[in-house]
């Protein structure tokens, strides 16, 4: 089994589609206009209107009320990207901190009330931990 992507279900694709380019630092994929694909080489982050969950089933899914998954990115530099996305994130949850894990991490919330964390592993058994993955 492979790992293919995480959705996020919104009522205004393009406007998430529009921060998660930034953040990514990608252009998005748009198959279609109520659904974009970010791919990076480790994971693809997708994006559909809320109009598609009529496809899924009827009340399965719904935008912007998600509280209890965290969207990661492991990054070279937390601090650099810290002051390159200053100008666009509006809702900051957590400056850079070195978590007890070994990570040094910042959390934010996309325009939807997501949250993102991006993090860089920092001590020696972290990034031990993250040797040879994407």
């Amino acid at each position: 089994m492979n790992f293919a992507s995480v959705r996020i279900i919104t009522d205004d694709v393009d406007r998430l589609v529009e921060f998660y380019e930034k953040v990514m630092g990608v252009s998005a994929e748009r198959p279609a206009p109520v659904f974009a694909e970010l791919v990076v080489p480790s994971c693809t982050l997708a994006i559909g209107h809320s109009q598609t969950a009529q496809l899924i089933g009827a009340g399965s899914v719904a935008g912007a009320y998600n509280r209890t998954v965290i969207i990661e990115f492991r990054v070279d530099d937390v601090e650099v990207e810290y002051v390159r996305l200053q100008p666009f994130v509006d809702n900051w949850v957590m400056e850079p901190t070195t978590m007890p894990w070994g990570n040094r991490s910042m959390l934010f919330r996309d325009p939807d009330g997501n949250l993102l964390n991006i993090f860089e592993p920092v001590t020696e058994d972290a990034i031990k931990r993250f040797r040879g993955r994407n």
